[in-house]
């Protein structure tokens, strides 16, 4: 088999990528190592940036989106029982956010994928890369026992942490950056009524609260707990129980419950690895980077990771543009680094560290008091959550 460009994975950034690519006639082979309905399966954030809703419009694959997709124009905050609203349209000349959950969009490209008649393979194992360091990279792998050789320009690595692609990087050549956070998210998915318009990132003595949204009739909900705790032990009437105890009565007494349709607990960490390519393979999203929830940046750092290489692979087939292929990393992990200091920024701001001395928690209400007291901070937390700008690629 051959291609222009092998992608590995069909998550959200691989089939972005895919369709992108397709778009402007560059041929790709999407290679998934489980099925469709694993990978729809997975339940992930859900706010995208202004320049991610813009990605996909320039895909082609909006309509369902804009449809069904709620605009949220503003956002609050919770602290000591006071609500601290931030208008994210007014402080950052008309932007938003769009909430619209991460399974809808995969699905949305799953479509258009099929649609396109472009070749994706479900399925495959040992999955392995070749000559990267070459103008002839390979990609092997299994599909139903047989052996296959994907020949291919160049090879993307959308794969997740877990990926073989980053992998297949000497470690003599990478650099890794990481920060693991001493708590985790419980998460709650429940067909409920939000219990507010806007959705509420609250800071409590007993930890961290955020109230979510997918849609009108489907809420998310998450608390701070300790890593030590297991999903069993948090049955939904205990869940519901902590949640309103986080919330002050306004909010608790509008909170409608219901049963789970998915509840886990994910541990928060904070990592990135440097160069994110290799000869001529370029990681994409979660294969590069790892954020914690808090600020809703991965997949909007993902889709910024494909604006980037599919601009520069455009550059380089329509106008023989060699030289723009090596600067994929620094345009790439410009922007990562900005979007981790602020899903950083605003994991320290919100939860609660029973190891904090007293000093760094003095420093931890000062930086709340002036970023959520301040137009000047308002206006910093509300240009980062709308996205910063991409830099243009020329």
């Amino acid at each position: 088999m051959k291609t222009q460009v092998a992608i590995i994975g069909a998550g959200p950034s691989g089939l972005l990528l895919g369709q992108l690519l397709h778009n402007a006639g560059i041929a790709t082979v999407v290679l998934e190592r489980q099925t469709p309905e694993y990978v729809l399966g997975r339940i992930r954030a859900g706010i995208l940036e202004s320049g991610t809703v813009s990605l996909l419009r320039e895909a082609g694959v909006s309509r369902r989106m804009d449809a069904e997709g709620l605009v949220h124009h503003g956002v609050e905050f919770l602290f000591d029982g006071v609500r601290i609203p931030v208008p994210l349209s007014e402080l950052t000349e008309g932007k938003s956010v769009m909430v619209y959950g991460q399974t809808e969009v995969t699905r949305d490209l799953m479509e258009a994928r099929a649609s396109s008649g472009a070749t994706i393979i479900y399925g495959v194992s040992n999955v392995q890369l070749h000559d990267m360091k070459t103008d002839k990279p390979a990609v092997t792998f299994e599909k139903d026992g047989e052996a296959c050789r994907l020949e291919c320009d160049f090879i993307a690595g959308c794969d997740g942490f877990h990926g073989v692609s980053r992998q297949a990087i000497p470690k003599s050549v990478l650099r890794e950056y990481e920060s693991v956070w001493p708590f985790g998210w419980l998460g709650l998915l429940a067909d409920t009524p939000p219990v507010n318009p806007e959705l509420i990132y609250a800071h409590h003595e007993r930890g961290f609260v955020l109230c979510s949204q997918r849609s009108l009739t489907r809420s998310r909900y998450y608390l701070q707990v300790p890593l030590t705790d297991n999903v069993e032990a948090w049955s939904d009437e205990r869940f519901w129980q902590e949640l309103k105890c986080r919330l002050p009565s306004e909010l608790a007494n509008k909170l409608v419950t219901g049963h789970s349709l998915e509840k886990s607990i994910a541990p928060l960490r904070s990592y990135v690895v440097e160069p994110m390519q290799y000869g001529r393979l370029f990681l994409v999203g979660d294969a590069a980077h790892i954020v914690p929830p808090t600020g809703a940046k991965g997949l909007n750092l993902a889709a910024s990771d494909v604006n980037y290489l599919w601009r520069i692979l455009c550059q380089f087939y329509h106008h023989g543009r060699e030289d723009l292929l090596a600067s994929y990393s620094s345009f790439a992990l410009n922007r990562v680094w900005k979007g981790e200091r602020f899903s950083w920024f605003m994991t320290h701001l919100l939860h609660d560290f029973h190891d904090k001395s007293p000093f760094d928690r003095k420093m931890q209400e000062a930086d709340r008091r002036y970023y959520l007291g301040s137009r000047a901070g308002l206006t910093t937390i509300a240009e980062n959550y709308v996205g910063l700008p991409y830099e243009t690629v020329r």
